[in-house]
């Protein structure tokens, strides 16, 4: 009975790592595995092949020469995005603000969420094409919401839907501005216009569409003022027009702009974080680290770092991958990790030869800076020494990162500016 037990309990945990590695290879972050990456640009790859077969599909010349073609397509579509939308649905314990929830209610929160719903909407019209009538399987046009899942692997599609939920109170506020403003428009060239063009402006419907395109900035042409009232009603609308196009432009470029500089923040604030030296440090530390940041771009083949050269500056990873040269080995870097750190805090000589392996966008931290900012704040001063000393004579050259103990030297203390 006790082993039959310990069975179980094995084959549960065998389970629960499947799932948690399900999850980490569905879910990709700023320093993704290279599986998760594949899988990602796998199912970009997909959703963009089979976009272009729905457009494609619906010119009669072409459906009629490639239907075989259009047909392979979608069937493997739909079972990828199946599979990948059940497995999701299981993973969902996985999520962060589902881990303390039961399972059910986990998977169900992700399938009525926004991300779970586009999921499901890409499965289910060609599942229902089974079962429908013919006459009905224009449903299938509705595969044209796949595109929405691009969403999920763009950060920038992911800000700008971030952006419209943050502004929307004021996106409605400015709807309703229009409205008034088109229904305000429309009673006063209906009272201006309906003698002189009762065909035209003789109703209020007609003088709402006239203002609809007119303050749209559209403006048809279909509908045109001729009294010199009705003008000058025209010309104040046309003004006002420009204001209502400005003003939620305005207002959802800003709210984009914000979302963008968050998320770069974010990234930017979980790689100096993950850094041994500064994992110690609290909010306010870190942000004063990150203020000393300074960014640079590098082409392939660009050597950032020669072995044998003084060591001045550490390198964050925002994007693109980078080649350390050791002297028995090679470590490839990618976006969200870090090196050089030990430089920081003493010049010594590098001890690898570090080369970019495709464009790549690094945060630059000097010694110089940070050894200031250690001589402001002696708390973080403090902080960073208590990390290096617990980490001297150890084996320092990591995966995320190259701490190596050839720039570690026994005295841990800043050298005087």
């Amino acid at each position: 009975m006790l082993r039959k037990r310990g069975h179980v309990r094995r084959w549960y945990r065998r389970v629960l790592e499947l799932r948690r590695r399900t999850y980490a290879l569905l879910e990709h972050g700023p320093a993704s595995d290279q599986p998760s990456v594949v899988v990602d640009r796998f199912l970009i790859g997909l959703i963009i092949i089979n976009l272009a077969a729905v457009i494609l599909d619906s010119v009669p010349s072409l459906a009629g020469r490639y239907r075989l073609v259009f047909t392979i397509i979608e069937l493997v579509s739909l079972v990828v995005f199946s599979v990948e939308f059940f497995l999701r649905v299981w993973t969902a314990p996985e999520h962060a603000l589902y881990r303390k929830l039961p399972r059910w209610k986990a998977r169900w929160k992700y399938i009525t969420s926004p991300v779970g719903l586009v999921d499901l909407v890409a499965i289910l019209p060609f599942w229902f094409a089974f079962i429908i009538p013919e006459e009905l399987r224009v449903i299938l046009v509705f595969r044209i919401v796949r595109f929405l899942k691009l969403a999920r692997y763009s950060p920038g599609m992911r800000s700008l839907f971030d952006a419209l939920h943050a502004e929307r109170r004021a996106l409605v506020a400015c709807l309703v501005i229009f409205f008034g403003a088109t229904l305000f428009a429309a009673m006063l060239m209906h009272l201006a216009e309906r003698h002189a063009q009762p065909d035209k402006l003789g109703t209020l419907p007609d003088a709402i569409w006239w203002a609809f395109v007119t303050l749209g900035t559209i403006g048809y042409g279909d509908v045109v003022p001729i009294t010199l009232p009705g003008k000058v009603i025209a010309g104040g609308t046309i003004l006002v027009a420009i204001v209502m196009i400005a003003l939620p432009v305005g207002i959802i470029a800003n709210a984009f702009s914000e979302q963008i500089h968050r998320r770069d923040f974010v990234v930017t604030w979980g790689m100096v974080a993950r850094v041994p030296l500064f994992a110690e440090l609290d909010a306010a530390k870190i942000a004063g680290i990150m203020r000393l940041l300074r960014a640079q771009v590098v082409e392939p083949g660009v050597v950032i770092a020669r072995r044998g050269e003084p060591a001045h500056s550490m390198y964050f990873i925002a994007r693109g991958a980078v080649e350390i040269n050791l002297k028995d080995r090679h470590v490839t870097l990618a976006a969200g990790h870090f090196f050089g750190e030990i430089a920081v805090l003493r010049r010594a000589r590098r001890s690898a030869t570090v080369t970019a392996l495709t464009r790549a966008n690094l945060l630059v931290l000097d010694a110089a800076d940070l050894h200031r900012l250690m001589a402001h704040d002696k708390r973080i001063a403090e902080s960073i020494h208590t990390v290096v000393r617990e980490r001297l004579g150890t084996d320092l050259i990591t995966r995320t990162g190259d701490m190596v103990t050839e720039e570690i030297v026994q005295d841990t203390e800043p050298s005087p500016e």
